[in-house]
């Protein structure tokens, strides 16, 4: 298990007041029929923070995958693409041990206080890269963000290794900047 992960649900208990085996069976006695619907019942019933929340709720789906299982599964027929999404990690996870990967079924959402970025095996050749960058203009490499509608500011199309760049590093470290 990633270790940002694995330090977020050891501290659960004395930042949520219980564990995440509490907090899952307080989720299965409820009914949600989208991920945000149980992440807002945390927050307001609760007042879990939406980092712990989210997590929470990704966690407790029905299905056992660990978070290593759901990237396995996106990435299935996509094996090329995991060196960029290696990559990627490896960036986000340099800016300070307060960030947190959080896997979902079709996406990994990388957080700080709020999410900040989005990495989602598009296509079987590209990545896009989800940023917030709330007030940033778009241009042609950094789009706006599409698919991903509210849930990110811009979008960023990786096809290759080499467009982890400078660039893209300075845009991921400014939306993990913001994401305060």
């Amino acid at each position: 298990m990633d270790p940002a992960l694995q330090t977020m649900i050891n501290n659960m208990p004395e930042k949520t007041g219980k564990s995440l085996e509490e907090w899952k069976q307080i989720l299965k006695e409820q009914s949600f029929a989208k991920h945000g619907e149980a992440v807002k019942f945390l927050k307001t019933e609760h007042s879990v923070t939406h980092g712990f929340a989210n997590t929470i709720v990704a966690l407790s789906k029905e299905s056992d995958d660990t978070p290593n299982d759901l990237v396995t599964s996106q990435y299935k027929g996509k094996e090329n693409l995991l060196p960029i999404y290696e990559k990627l990690l490896t960036v986000v996870t340099s800016f300070g041990d307060d960030v947190v990967k959080t896997p979902k079924k079709t996406s990994v959402s990388i957080i700080r206080k709020k999410q900040f970025a989005l990495i989602k095996p598009a296509t079987k050749t590209r990545i896009d890269l989800g940023l917030k960058l709330k007030g940033k203009p778009t241009t042609e490499r950094l789009q706006n963000s599409g698919p991903f509608g509210t849930m990110c500011t811009h979008r960023v199309q990786i096809i290759s290794i080499d467009q982890v760049d400078t660039e893209l590093t300075e845009w991921l470290k400014e939306a993990y900047e913001m994401s305060v």
